[in-house]
């Protein structure tokens, strides 16, 4: 290594050193809070609804957004948002709609962000109509508190949290992050994830099916009157204190294991794995499908 260079290497490490002494500095005067490190302006705002509805729209870029009670006789909605990308609340045609309104010019666009806006839907009524969520990233948490004839929650990156039952159908979908729903009642439920986690626990329908491409399937407690159907690239799929009238499970690489509640012919294929699963001649068909991984099932 010749002179030159050791000069040059020396001036790198200490322009580095330096840097590194600056940044300890100012973080130790912010009290190591990244959030003051943000380029973008939050602020909090309240929206009070004073008409009634019986539909809940939801639409926006970047956001939790929890759906809670409350005891005042209106309903409520606290946005913390960027001051230049606020939310409009208003009631359309029996529907409480709630969306962003982005007035960024372009450039604003380029900056720091540590923050995540949060939306909280307060609702003074017990019953609804339709629910609809859509958000290309961010978590959402359901209430037990609630009843409605429909719910269709769909992020992009984000986990789903719905306690709430239905008259008719539970559609929950996001391509990365988990989804978990217990204690409620529904017709159908509808779970898809693309890389992901699903976890039931307490839940009773006609119908579930879902479907995925990686991501474990945690069932307990769960019992659907008519047809289950899961189907899965990469997870283990696991049964306890379970069932269905007929079952449908294929997966690529993944265990199927786990307690029934009553008795099923059973139709099993494993390229690589063991399967144990009970002699039956009485029951509903469960059939289960798998290339890598084993089946063993069992009655409770």
């Amino acid at each position: 290594m010749n002179k030159k260079t050791k000069i040059l290497l020396i001036i790198a490490f200490s322009l580095i050193l330096s840097g590194c002494i600056i940044f300890g500095g100012v973080m130790t005067m912010l009290k190591w809070d990244f959030k003051k490190l943000s380029t973008n302006k939050y602020e909090t705002n309240t929206y009070h609804i004073d008409k009634n509805y019986s539909n809940i729209v939801i639409e926006t870029s970047t956001a939790d957004i929890k759906i809670i009670p409350t005891n005042e006789e209106i309903s409520s909605v606290i946005c913390y948002e960027q001051n230049n990308e606020p939310h409009s609340v208003s009631v359309i045609d029996d529907t409480l709609v709630i969306k962003i309104k982005d007035t960024k010019k372009w450039y604003e666009n380029i900056g720091i962000n540590f923050e995540t806006p949060k939306i909280t839907v307060y609702l003074s009524e017990k019953e609804y109509n339709e629910l609809k969520i859509n958000v290309s990233t961010g978590d959402i948490e359901i209430s037990e508190d609630f009843t409605f004839n429909n719910i269709d929650v769909s992020t992009s990156t984000g986990n789903i949290t719905n306690r709430a039952s239905t008259m008719e159908n539970i559609k929950l979908k996001t391509s990365t992050g988990k989804i978990h729903s217990e204690n409620i009642t529904a017709n159908t439920l509808d779970l898809s994830v693309t890389t992901g986690k699903i976890k039931l626990y307490k839940v009773t329908c006609n119908t579930l099916k879902s479907f995925g491409n990686t991501g474990d399937v945690e069932l307990e407690n769960v019992v659907v009157a008519e047809r289950l159907n899961i189907e899965r690239s990469t997870g283990d799929i696991t049964f306890k204190d379970s069932d269905a009238g007929e079952i449908f499970i294929e997966t690529d690489t993944g265990d199927v294991k786990g307690n029934l509640l009553s008795e099923k012919i059973f139709v099993t294929e494993t390229n690589t794995g063991t399967i144990n699963v009970p002699e039956s001649t009485t029951g509903g068909k469960c059939e289960i499908i798998t290339d890598t991984g084993d089946i063993i099932i069992t009655y409770l």
